[in-house]
């Protein structure tokens, strides 16, 4: 994790969210969305019917942050297409279970890939 995360206060991707989050039994992976690094290229909105391009923004934005199984794949395809922070995303894909990035985790490893 870069140093930038440690100084946010971000440390794990069950840092990021709401505290009312649904059971994770229910909902076993969370979408961290990062809205600032969005550039509306709609790729997302292309590939997954959780995502929309929103007309007044001229950002995407998930319908939903909390999915489960019937909806992972999708949304993992809405991580990988996103061209943001050159080809890195500013989608994130994560397992609640393991507080492991699923998509794009662009290093590999499982760590969250955020850029704040």
């Amino acid at each position: 994790m870069s140093d930038d995360d440690s100084e946010s206060g971000i440390q794990r991707a069950s840092d990021v969210g709401p505290s009312d989050a649904p059971p994770v039994e229910k909902k076993p992976y969370k979408i961290v969305f990062e809205a600032n690094k969005c550039f509306g290229a709609g790729k997302c909105a292309e590939v997954s019917d959780n995502w929309e391009m929103s007309i007044a923004s001229g950002i995407a934005q998930p319908n939903e942050y909390f999915i489960d199984d019937e909806d992972l794949e999708h949304n993992v395809r809405a991580a990988a297409v996103c061209p943001a922070k050159k080809d890195d995303g500013c989608i994130h894909v994560v397992d609640r279970r393991t507080d492991e990035e699923i998509a794009p985790d662009p290093h590999g490893d499982g760590t969250l890939s955020v850029d704040w």
